[in-house]
């Protein structure tokens, strides 16, 4: 392991998180969401350490227009849109440049969405305990784009569980679910990346196989199902929508 980066990759970085919630093992009511695509190798991880359904949660990040990399905001499914005010008011950004951007992210969200899953429609969370896991927080605006969404559907408890986080954001989110579960805060943070080895990008198939190695095949019966013990073909590395600072 390189000194100073406690993640070889995304895969081992959620085996480290699986330790942070061994209290869910085994129980019917939980359920691991994945936000695509950086965080589904860490949430298969995690689903197969506590031995329950895995399935993913779609989030788009908003990128500034030239600078992608920076969050204007994020959208989800069902409609859900956040923005960032403080980067829209700082660079000036009109609501054109906004619903322009927003539109090419809802084609890109529903892609995701048919290729991910096919036929299978989404998990019913309601009365569950959710747990959302991505493969870290920087600035947190696509996961607060997915707690709201999630809310809307009356999960039962919703937990938030990230390898690595800003501190400032991890904290942020203690008002925002039931609990936020950050395996490490390293100050100063400046990005998610910095702390893995290998933080390459996730594929779509990549995605797919991970999936199906947890039995959540896209052409399988409805539903999640609980992670298969076996390897998958997919590695740890992938990109991420995660939001950069």
């Amino acid at each position: 392991m390189v000194p100073g980066k406690p993640y070889r990759d995304r895969r081992d970085a959620g085996r480290h998180l699986a330790a942070k919630l061994a209290g869910y093992a085994g129980r019917p009511d939980v359920l691991v969401l994945a936000l695509p695509r950086g965080g589904v190798p860490v949430a298969y991880e995690v689903a197969r350490a506590i031995d329950a359904p895995l399935d993913v949660f779609l989030v788009r990040k908003l990128g500034v227009p030239g600078r992608e990399e920076l969050a204007m905001g994020a959208i989800a499914s069902g409609g859900v849109r956040l923005l960032n005010e403080e980067v829209v008011r700082a660079l000036r950004i009109g609501p054109d440049v906004i619903d322009r951007v927003a539109a090419a992210e809802r084609e890109e969200l529903s892609r995701r969405e048919r290729q991910y899953r096919g036929t299978r429609p989404a998990p019913d969370v309601r009365g569950k305990t959710v747990l959302l896991v991505d493969d870290g927080l920087a600035t947190g605006a696509s996961m607060r784009v997915a707690v709201r969404a999630l809310r809307q559907q009356d999960p039962a408890r919703l937990v938030v569980a990230v390898p690595i986080a800003s501190p400032a954001t991890c904290d942020e989110f203690r008002d925002e679910v039931d609990e936020i579960i950050c395996a490490r805060t390293p100050e100063p943070f400046y990005a998610v990346g910095l702390w893995y080895e290998d933080f390459g990008q996730t594929s779509d198939d990549e995605v797919r196989d991970l999936l199906r190695g947890a039995g959540s095949d896209v052409d399988a019966a409805p539903g999640p199902r609980r992670v298969d013990r076996g390897e998958p073909t997919a590695g740890g590395g992938g990109s991420r929508d995660e939001v950069r600072p």
